[in-house]
């Protein structure tokens, strides 16, 4: 068997954090939407069943809650700082899908979530 793509996902995890452009955003806080794809090889995994052949979904989350606390302006800089976090944790990772979305943003808009999404791969 070969395997085209193996890939760890986090789908539509809800974290209350306090990003923002404006400082009431930093302040109040808002809930996020976070959707993770991390490709790494977990053919290891398959054969073994063993947790040190793949990426730990619990760990990515961990990471994830984590870098989600320290406060930005912008969700760009935090994405930027959750992919280079999974990439320094996680050697075996080859490349991140990461969608973060703000829940009910303010921006005087009827709009249920805006956010960025970011594809990278480890250079």
């Amino acid at each position: 068997m070969k395997i085209e793509n193996s890939t760890i996902r986090l789908k539509d995890v809800r974290i209350f954090a306090f990003h923002g452009v404006l400082p009431q955003e930093r302040t109040v806080g808002a809930y996020f939407i976070l959707n993770l794809s991390v490709q790494t090889d977990f053919s290891r995994a398959m054969a073994t069943d063993e947790l040190d052949g793949t990426i730990s979904y619990a760990d990515l989350f961990d990471l994830v809650k984590g870098e989600m606390a320290t406060p930005s302006c912008l969700l760009e800089h935090v994405a930027g700082r959750i992919c280079c976090a999974i990439f320094l944790r996680f050697p075996t990772a080859t490349a991140i899908h990461l969608e973060i979305l703000k829940e009910n943003p303010p921006m005087g808009a009827d709009c249920p979530a805006a956010g960025i999404s970011l594809d990278v791969t480890r250079e």
